[in-house]
């Protein structure tokens, strides 16, 4: 087990994936604070809970979504089982480019002129969450301490 752990947490000390993490955590935390805490703008847990639900989303798959977008783009932020949460937040973005956007197009809706939004902004934050589950969470991460701690020789 330890050493299954140690292989999923094990990352290079690289500051491209660093920047990569970064970016994709630093967009996803006000989206997460608002559908936990209603920050920026968001309605905040029950509303969004609420709003999942009622739109034909399992709970289960709700509560995932809010806290993979909060919780988890605040551990991707210092790197804590990194591959895991880049996984949480490529999964929200599948769900949302086919279950959402894909119906409007590829654009983001700069002009106001479609009905909803496209899905590029999508697909940018699905490639930076590849990356991440690829490489690990990189330099400056709590995966790199931990899997030096999970593999030395006692």
């Amino acid at each position: 087990m330890k050493n299954a752990i140690a292989r999923f947490i094990s990352t290079r000390d690289d500051i491209g994936v660093f920047v990569a993490r970064l970016a994709l955590s630093i967009v996803f935390i006000p989206h997460g604070a608002g559908k936990l805490l209603g920050l920026f703008g968001g309605s905040g847990f029950s509303a969004t809970m609420e709003y999942f639900i009622k739109s034909g989303m399992p709970a289960t798959v709700a509560f995932l979504i809010i806290m993979g977008e909060s919780l988890g783009s605040m551990a991707l932020l210092v790197g804590f089982f990194g591959r895991f949460m880049a996984f949480g937040i490529g999964m929200i973005m599948m769900g949302a480019i086919f279950l959402v956007h894909s119906q409007y197009g590829f654009f983001m809706n700069w002009f106001g002129n479609q009905k909803g939004e496209g899905f590029e902004y999508h697909l940018l934050a699905l490639g930076l969450a590849l990356l991440l589950m690829i490489r690990g969470s990189g330099k400056f991460s709590l995966d790199m301490p931990l899997h030096k701690f999970l593999t030395k020789k006692d």
